[in-house]
């Protein structure tokens, strides 16, 4: 049996840069990993079957982490079957990435455990099939992301803590991406104009998740207490900087949703994962 990681990340900002002619939108975002993790347990079967367990409330083919194994799938030259056990501490529709980052996570162990013999560029390519943010989670690093989300530039971020808050809403990306007032032409930036003043980078997805989710807006009305508060991704999570100053503990104790201390990470620990280890 094999059980490995499946780190989650915050978006540091997100702009809506343009709308491509088939809908998809173009963007800029900075992708930070963190130490809250997901965990993966693969157990090889004498079938050809692969059986998912831990979440039982997504149907098995639409599962992100089948996907993935089908996906990579024609590339085995030593094919077994599987048991893939999902321990999940990400919550979901979070903004935070988990499933990407399982689906990225299933495809690093399998691309060993099937011997695919793939590189991080090749398994990218299959990951952006998944998902415009399951590639971060392949290449494992912090970066500067443009186009859907697909076009990475790693970069080193300062060792940071954030404090998270998770909501108690699930938010509809959907429902977001469809709103008339929603910002699509945010003028294209550069990451040293991030690192020069990164307060003022902000989420174009907040002003709408705040007034169409009170949660939300309660959420990071509190955070804003005690600094910038921010959106990551679509949401529903909001998140805001760990200062000198601030007394962690009150601050998460007296959250008036779930709430979670995280560090940042400076590459996801599956980097250094070897079948062989």
């Amino acid at each position: 049996m094999i059980r490995v990681p499946s780190p989650a990340k915050l978006n540091l900002f997100l702009h809506i840069t343009g709308q491509r002619a088939n809908g998809y939108h173009e963007l800029q975002t900075i992708f930070q990993l963190i130490d809250l993790y997901d965990w993966l347990e693969f157990t090889p079967l004498s079938t050809d079957n692969i059986s998912l367990e831990g979440l039982s409330s997504v149907e098995v083919e639409n599962n992100l982490i089948y996907k993935a194994a089908q996906c990579i799938k024609p590339h085995a030259t030593h094919y077994c079957g599987l048991n893939i056990r999902l321990e999940k501490n990400i919550p979901m529709g979070a903004g935070l990435g988990g499933g990407s980052s399982n689906a990225a996570t299933t495809l690093i162990v399998l691309n060993q455990l099937w011997q695919c013999g793939l590189n991080n560029n090749q398994l990218a390519a299959l990951a952006v099939q998944l998902g415009a943010d399951v590639p971060i989670f392949v290449h494992g690093k912090n970066a500067w992301a443009e186009g859907i989300g697909e076009h990475l530039t790693f970069i080193n971020l300062p060792k940071k803590q954030f404090i998270v808050l998770k909501p108690d809403c699930f938010i509809s990306t959907q429902l977001l991406f469809s709103q008339k007032t929603l910002t699509r032409d945010s003028k294209q930036t550069k990451f040293c104009a991030y690192q020069q003043t990164p307060s003022i980078f902000g989420n174009n997805f907040e002003p709408l998740a705040r007034s169409l989710y009170p949660e939300v807006n309660e959420a990071m009305q509190y955070l804003d207490q005690f600094g910038t508060a921010k959106l990551t991704g679509t949401g529903a999570c909001v998140f805001v900087e760990v200062t000198a100053n601030m007394d962690v503990e009150s601050v998460l104790n007296h959250s008036p949703c779930k709430s979670y201390l995280v560090n940042s990470l400076d590459q996801s620990l599956l980097n250094q994962f070897s079948i062989t280890s």
